[in-house]
C-alpha cells in the first residue's frame, strides 16, 4: 500500500514546525494527555502526538504510509502503542473496538471525509470519545482566505484541502460535539466529541 505521504515523511516535520510553534503544539498539549484506555489516532503521521498519551492509553497508530509509520514508531512514548498500516475508508477493527479515536491534521487529506469519519464511528464504543485537531474553512476573514486559497493550494500538493468543514461532517455522521475550539480566524479547531 502506497501513500502521497510517503515522500513527505523525512521533511513533514520541518514543514509544519512554524504552525507548531504558533498553534499546533499548545492545542495538542490540551488535547491528547486527556485521553485514555484502548486508543486509535488515524493519520498518525510521523507521531508527534504519541508522547503526550498517558501511560493509562494503549494506542494503536494508523496510517495509510509505511515511511509515516516508521518515524512515528521512533517517538518516544508513556502509552503502549503498536503500528497498523491501513486504509481510514475501511478501518480493519470490529464495530465498537476502542474507547477514544483521534487524529490530527487527517481529515483535509481524506478522499471520503464522510465514509471517513463513518468509520470512526463504527469501531468507537457507544459513549466513546472522539478528539481531532484539524485545519478546516475559517470564519469571516478565515473563510474569505481559505476558500481563495484552496484551489491553489490543492493543485500544489494534490490531496490537502484547505476548506473542508470537518466540523460539521462530524456531527452529520452522528457524533454529539461537547467542545469546539477555535484559533486563528477560525482555521484550526479543536473538535472533542462523544458517540
Amino acid at each position: 500500500m502506497s501513500s502521497v505521504f510517503d515522500a513527505l515523511a523525512s521533511g513533514y516535520d520541518l514543514g509544519l514546525w512554524p504552525l507548531e510553534v504558533a498553534v499546533l503544539r499548545r492545542m495538542r498539549r490540551r488535547a491528547f494527555p486527556k485521553v485514555e484506555g484502548q486508543v486509535l489516532e488515524v493519520g498518525v503521521g510521523t507521531g508527534v502526538n504519541l508522547p503526550l498519551y498517558p501511560p493509562t492509553a494503549t494506542v494503536v497508530a494508523l496510517d495509510a504510509s509505511a515511511p509515516m509509520l516508521r518515524r512515528a514508531l521512533r517517538r518516544p512514548a508513556r502509552a503502549r502503542v503498536r503500528a497498523v498500516q491501513a486504509d481510514l475508508h475501511r478501518l480493519p477493527f470490529r464495530d465498537g473496538a476502542f474507547d477514544a479515536v483521534t487524529g490530527s491534521l487527517v481529515f483535509c487529506s481524506v478522499a471520503d471525509p464522510q465514509r471517513g469519519l463513518g468509520e470512526v464511528f463504527r469501531v468507537l464504543r457507544p459513549g466513546g470519545r472522539l478528539v481531532l485537531l484539524e485545519h478546516t474553512r475559517g470564519r469571516g476573514l478565515g473563510a474569505w482566505l481559505t476558500d481563495r486559497l484552496h484551489p491553489l493550494w490543492l493543485a500544489w500538493n494534490g490531496v490537502c484541502h484547505l476548506n473542508r468543514e470537518t466540523n460539521r461532517t462530524v456531527r452529520e455522521v452522528g457524533f454529539r460535539l461537547q467542545r469546539e475550539e477555535s484559533h486563528i480566524l477560525g482555521i484550526f479547531r479543536l473538535l472533542e466529541g462523544v458517540r
